[in-house]
Formats: structure tokens, C-alpha cells, sequence
């Protein structure tokens, strides 16, 4: 079961910090190896802050600096010195595995609906390597619906309802581990969540198996928790026009600790992330404090913080108004995410099989997309796809915020081929299937039938197996493809009609663009959108990648599928963007997003540019490799510490004029004047932040010539497909899979031939 799973009530997570003197000391005698021992606090330190409660700064400073020293038994135990603060009970494992229990220095205080993180110390004498356990008679069906154990709520008496007011378990979920490492020393994390408010006992009992329990009752505990009442907060959220609207918070009090806490969120708010979505009149509870909220609607948004104070009453509300630094769509550009799922990865798949359109929408709205699509794909497809409509959007569906469901050919039996993003179905089996096992073991038998049926038809993270060991925009090394991405699409892009785009933005964009930019070159004419592949690539949230369209027509969902199909859309992570691209006043997904000269000449580009970027550059994304995520994102294009941005003219893939603009907001018309000799494709980007669909340029009427080099690379690219793939083909679809590649083999040998250079 999902960690988000364990409870149903919203819970704010604290972790205990101790003001009174220590009552168990860090144990000298203690001989433990700094190594492992610091890899498991290591681990310790990424649980607690996933749970919304990193230690605070000082004590990462401290531990950081003890993990680096020469001198071992010093360093552990500055190590135990800091983390004994937060330890609620010690918990020792004799040399014949008999278990003990005493009190540690934890202030024993919770919060009413709500949730505190403890440490518990364990001292391994016995070297054993099984599971922890703790047990308690307070532990409540009443307030844990999803515990299956537990006796049904009509067979407790009063008193039994008044005795079981908490939650305690202890926290195994990776990247901690349920069984006990072995060492002398490790720590592990407590969760305790109180229905009740006030003072409450809770006995608690450890043990590592049946016979471990020390004689006398020596691994049990009493402790008195005093539990602070929570109070309902209203929300009074406001878009910039002062319209009420759906935002994205992060609630956290004075030692950063966030709330609601994430491991005890159902949806609709998710457990991996650290926001949740609250919308115009909906609340939070919160116990008495200080706290901050970071508030925003995603990237076309300045994200903005408010204090605020929870006495012994409730503030009667908090107000709250967005501040939008763009808004695309009064130009005609509706941004949507072509990626999102609702079960698998990181989302809840039992009990809940996956979740609904309402919580998917939230995300949505939240984020301020115009367009989301929803792709059902293997994880709890058989429940999901009752949500699929054809090619009617969801009910929950808004005049400017559409949610549609469609599919993603992923944990299908063509998977290792590549997956495949299919927009706009009518029908979502396969001809002659029941289960998705049934389905072709390669990609074009698939195109085909989504093309059949109107449907757009493209690649999902296309990056992935296309990795290259040069970041070199083309280049012409041949990668691996062996994985998930773009990867068939070398063979069917020789086929016409069968693939539309490729997705950018969750893999690294030298890989995506790198083989999008070969095809370019020997005169296909694919198109790119833009993907999250939320929760999986990304989880933190929707619309990381975007595709922004341009739709003159009614925000519909055919609508902007066509602009998708037509090219009349560029890709972007949100913070930059460049809009009404054109050529010689001929703007991109018009005319077929061509334009003829009849001599070589000079062309007039033009864009409407716009990017925002904080003044304070963040280091810690902008000096990541290229490879690393955040994939796209503005604030690797930041030159130096200035907060320019650098946008770039592509001319068969390689930069021929470049501008710098100011990324504070303001829209700016750019123009360049481009020398074109022969028929070429021209296009826009900010690297890596957002690109522009293609403009192709014909000269005296002639196609745009192949390159030799990207003909070359295409079909050497077709053969180490085929190395990939061929042995995961079916023995039955395996001779039209090999006609398909030769096929494929033999275009790119005539383009071979036709190439000028």
C-alpha cells in the first residue's frame, strides 16, 4: 500500500525538538563505522525532509561537517549529539536479542489531526537484521479506516473509541528500510497522528519478532502527549483579473515543517509533493503557530509568500491574490501538458485504483494549464479507462481549462519500441483485444490504428536510450537506442502519415532535439510538443512541460489538438516565450508553415519574446548537468549572475544569429534578418527552456536536400533500432516488422544518394 494510503484525515507534520536538557547521552562505548553508519543518516536526512521536515540547518552543517572527518568515533558521535534531540525512545536489542525501552529527550507534543515525526535510537547489541516493530493499544480503527486488522467500529464500546485516538507506526517506506541493518547504531522515524486534542497517553512497545520482549515489561513506554487543537482556516484566493481561482500553497511553520504532512495525504492531495491545491473558499487546519505560506499558479505566476500567526482562535480567513507575469492566452497561446497520468509511479494504484478526474483537476487548475491531458496507461488501466469518453472531455472540464482523457501505450507489450502518446481517440482497444498483453509487440501497427481513426500519434519522453556523450547540437554519434523514447520513431517517421511530434521537455534536451533535428535534416516534417509525464519523470508537478498552441478558434480540445498537428505551437518549460514566430510575415502552422523564395535571399524573422527569471540566480540548477533534472528550465540559460537569456536562430540545427533579452517580464518584438542560400528550416529556442516548431524555407521551388551526415546517421540509427527490438518482436509480426525497418534502410540510402553535401 502507498505511503499516502495509511490514513484518511489531513495531518500537519512536526517534528519534536527538545528545550530540556538531554536525558539520554550519545553511549561512547559504542563502536560503529563512520562509513555506514553515515550512508544510513544520509538516507535519514532525504526520509525526513520527502516527510516535509528536514533537519534544521544547523544540524546539517553539523552532521555534514562530522561526515567528512578523519576521526571516526569523534564524528559519530557529534552525529548522535545532533539526532538524539529528536529521539522518543531508545530502543535497545540485548546480546540475546531481549528488547529494552527508555524515554529520549523528545518533548512528547502532537497536534490535533495532525502529525508528529520522532526518531527512535536503536542500540543493536545483538547485530540483528530483522524488522522494528512497535506496537500500542491506542492505536484506533475508528481513526484509521484503511486498517484491515482492526476490529469494525460497531464491536468498540466508548471507551475503546476514547483509548484508540492515535496513529503510531514507524516509517519504512524508501528510502529508509523496514529491517534493522545490523549495526550497533541506527535510527529510525516514528510517525504519531492524534485524533483528539489535549492531553493523552499512548503506551508503545518495540520488539524484533516474537521472544523478543525483555522480561518486566522493559520494552514499553508510557508517554504523555500534550496535543494541540487544529483549527479550519478559510482561503480567499483571488486570480490577478480578482477572479476566484485554484492556486498551488505550501504551508510551513517557523522551523520549515510543512503541513499538511505529506506522508498522511489521500487525494486529492498528493504525498509526494510538498504543495497542495486549495481553491477560493476551501481551508487548511492548522494548530496554533507562525506560519508561512508560498503561494502561486505555476509558471506564468511570480511566486508569492505571506505570513501569518494561529492564536487559540482561528484567523476568521486568509487572503490571497496571484500575481501573473504573462498570460499566453490573451495572445491567442493556451498552454497544456500532452503527459499526466492518474495512477502508476508515484501515485496511489491500491485501494483507491488510481484517482479520479476531480483530483486530476486540481492539479490542473492549479497550475494554470488551459489543456490536460490525462493519459491512461498500463498501471490500473482496466479501472481507468472507464474515465476515457471518445472525443468528449471530462465533465470536470472548465471553458478555459479542458481535461481530457486519453492514452499512452506504456506497460504494453510495444513499450521497449518506445512509448507512444495518442491524442484525440475515438476507441481506445486495439482491434481485436481484450487485454493489453493482446496488443502489437512494435510501435506502427499502433500509429497506424490511431491514425485510422483521426487521432494524433506521436513519441513520449523522447529522450530516453538516445543518451549521446556530447552535448554537441547535432552531432553524430549513434546512441544506444535502447530504451523508452523516440526510438522506432526513426523507422516510421520513413512511413508517411504515421507519426505527428515527438514530446520535449522530461529528458535531457540535447537527446530529444538531437535526432528531431536529423530527421529535420533529410526533409521530414515531424512536430514537437510538450510533456511533464507527471507523476513519473516529474512528480513535484503538472506542467513542467508545456505546449503552448495557438488557437484562434474557441479553446477546444479538437482545436488544439489541430494546432498541434498543424506546428502552430512552441514547447517550453512556462518562463519563456516565444510567441507568433513567423518568416516573411508567415507565421508558423500557417500555409503549411512554409515559405518560397524564388532566388537566394535574406528572410525577415520575427518573434514576440518574453521570459521571467528571478534576480537571484539559483545555483543549484543552473550549474547541474545537462542531464540532470530539471531538464528544461530557465534558469540554465541565465547568463553569468545577469538575469539576460540568450534566443538563438536555428538553421538546419545549428545557430546562426543570436540576441540577448532581459528576463523581468516585459514582451518584446525581436526581429533578425537571416541569409538563406538553399531550401532550409528555420526556428527559434531559448536553450534549454523553450522551442519553436519549424518554418521551412523553399528556394526556387526545390525540397529541402539531406543532409548527408543526418542521412548517414539516420540509417546507421536504423540499424542499432533494429539490434534493440528485433528479439522483443513477436515471431508472428516479425517479417512486417523486418519489411518496415528495410523499408526504412532503403529510404534513408536514397536520401543517401539525393544528399548535397
Amino acid at each position: 500500500m502507498k505511503v499516502g494510503a495509511l490514513i484518511a484525515l489531513p495531518v500537519v507534520l512536526l517534528l519534536a525538538n527538545s528545550a530540556r536538557a538531554l536525558a539520554v547521552a550519545p553511549d561512547p562505548s559504542l563502536s560503529v563505522p563512520l562509513q555506514p553508519f553515515g550512508e544510513q543518516v544520509e538516507r535519514l536526512q532525504v526520509a525526513l525532509k520527502f516527510l516535509g521536515q528536514p533537519l534544521t540547518l544547523q544540524d546539517q552543517r553539523a552532521i555534514k561537517t562530522a561526515l567528512v572527518s578523519r576521526n571516526e568515533a569523534p564524528a559519530v558521535h557529534a552525529i548522535e549529539t545532533v539526532l538524539d534531540k529528536y529521539v522518543l525512545a531508545v530502543v535497545t536489542v540485548g546480546p540475546e536479542s531481549r528488547v529494552g525501552v527508555k524515554r529520549g529527550n523528545a518533548v512528547p507534543s502532537l497536534v490535533q489531526d495532525g502529525t508528529r515525526v520522532f526518531l527512535v535510537k536503536v542500540v543493536n547489541q545483538a547485530g540483528v537484521t530483522v524488522p522494528l516493530a512497535v506496537e500500542s493499544p491506542n492505536r484506533g480503527s475508528v481513526y484509521i479506516p484503511s486498517d484491515e486488522s482492526s476490529e469494525p467500529a460497531s464491536r468498540l464500546t466508548a471507551a475503546d473509541v476514547r483509548e484508540r485516538w492515535a496513529d503510531i507506526s514507524l516509517f519504512a517506506q524508501p528510502p529508509m528500510e523496514e529491517r534493522l541493518s545490523g549495526l550497533p547504531l541506527e535510527y529510525k522515524i516514528l510517525v504519531v497522528s492524534s485524533r483528539d486534542a489535549g492531553l493523552r497517553s499512548a503506551r508503545l512497545s518495540f520488539n524484533v519478532g516474537q521472544g523478543s520482549q525483555d522480561v518486566g515489561f522493559l520494552n514499553e513506554i508510557s508517554v504523555l502527549f500534550n496535543v494541540a487543537p487544529a483549527h479550519t482556516i478559510a482561503l480567499h484566493v483571488l486570480d490577478a483579473d480578482g477572479q476566484p481561482t485554484m492556486a498551488s500553497f505550501i504551508f510551513r511553520d517557523e522551523l520549515g515543517r510543512i503541513y499538511p504532512n505529506p506522508i498522511k495525504r489521500l487525494a486529492p492531495d498528493f504525498y509526494f509533493q510538498p504543495q497542495v491545491y486549495r481553491s477560493d473558499g476551501e481551508s487548511i487546519r492548522l494548530s496554533p503557530g507562525t506560519y508561512t505560506a508560498t503561494y502561486g499558479g505555476g509558471p506564468e505566476y511570480i511566486s508569492k509568500a505571506k505570513s501569518f500567526r494561529v492564536g487559540r482562535s482561528a484567523p476568521t480567513g486568509l487572503d490571497f491574490r496571484l500575481d501573473r507575469w504573462i498570460d499566453p492566452a490573451k495572445y491567442g497561446w493556451y498552454s497544456g501538458d500532452d503527459h499526466i497520468h492518474p495512477a502508476g509511479c508515484s501515485h496511489y494504484e491500491n485501494p483507491t485504483q488510481g484517482v479520479d478526474p476531480k483530483d486530476m483537476n486540481r492539479q490542473v487548475l492549479g497550475e494554470h494549464l488551459n489543456v490536460g491531458a490525462v493519459l491512461i496507461w498500463g498501471p490500473c488501466f482496466y479501472y481507468q479507462r472507464h474515465f476515457f469518453q471518445g472525443r468528449q472531455d471530462n465533465t470536470e472540464s472548465t471553458a478555459h481549462s479542458l481535461l481530457h482523457y486519453d492514452l499512452e501505450v506504456s506497460g504494453f507489450p510495444s513499450s521497449h519500441a518506445g512509448h507512444l502518446v495518442l491524442l484525440n481517440l475515438k476507441n481506445i482497444m486495439y482491434p481485436d483485444t481484450k487485454r493489453i498483453e493482446d496488443w502489437p509487440k512494435w510501435d506502427l501497427p499502433v500509429l497506424r490504428w490511431a491514425k485510422s481513426q483521426g487521432a494524433l500519434a506521436g513519441f513520449a519522453h523522447s529522450g530516453w536510450g538516445l543518451a549521446t556523450r556530447t552535448d554537441d547540437l547535432p552531432n553524430y554519434e549513434v546512441p544506444g537506442f535502447d530504451s523508452i523514447g523516440a526510438n522506432e520513431y526513426i523507422v516510421d517517421v520513413t512511413f508517411p502519415n504515421a507519426v505527428d511530434f515527438i514530446s520535449l521537455g522530461d529528458t535531457p534536451y540535447v537527446w530529444e532535439l538531437n535526432i528531431w533535428y536529423q530527421t529535420l535534416n533529410v526533409g521530414y516534417r515531424t512536430k514537437i510538443s510538450g510533456e511533464t509525464d507527471f507523476p513519473c519523470v516529474y512528480d513535484s508537478r503538472v506542467g513542467e512541460g508545456r505546449t503552448y498552441a495557438k488557437i484562434l478558434a474557441p479553446l477546444t480540445y479538437d482545436n488544439y489538438v489541430k494546432a498541434v498537428q498543424d506546428g502552430a505551437v512552441y514547447v517550453s518549460d512556462g518562463r519563456s516565450h516565444l510567441m507568433d514566430f513567423e518568416v516573411n510575415h508567415t507565421e508558423v502552422g500557417t500555409h503549411g508553415s512554409q515559405v518560397e523564395l524564388a532566388v537566394p535571399g535574406t528572410v525577415q524573422v520575427g518573434v514576440t519574446a518574453s521570459a521571467y527569471l528571478p534576480v537571484n540566480p539559483n545555483r543549484a540548477i543552473g550549474e547541474l548537468p545537462y542531464n540532470e533534472k530539471p531538464f528544461w528550465d530557465l534558469e540554465r540559460s541565465r547568463l553569468g549572475t545577469t538575469r539576460k537569456v540568450p534566443i538563438e536562430v536555428v538553421v538546419e540545427g545549428l545557430p546562426v544569429a543570436r540576441t540577448e533579452i532581459v528576463a523581468d517580464g516585459s514582451i518584446q518584438k525581436i526581429n533578425f534578418n537571416i541569409p538563406i542560400s538553399k531550401s532550409s528550416w528555420i526556428a527559434l529556442r531559448i536553450l534549454p527552456s523553450s522551442h519553436t516548431n519549424p518554418i521551412f524555407v523553399l528556394v526556387g521551388g526545390k525540397p529541402i536536400r539531406p543532409s548527408r551526415q543526418s542521412a548517414e546517421w539516420c540509417l546507421k540509427s536504423v540499424q542499432q533500432c533494429w539490434t534493440q527490438k528485433a528479439s522483443k518482436i513477436s515471431r508472428r509480426e516479425l517479417p512486417e516488422a523486418q519489411k518496415a525497418y528495410d523499408h526504412a534502410r532503403e529510404v534513408y540510402r536514397q536520401l543517401i544518394r539525393e544528399s548535397s553535401d
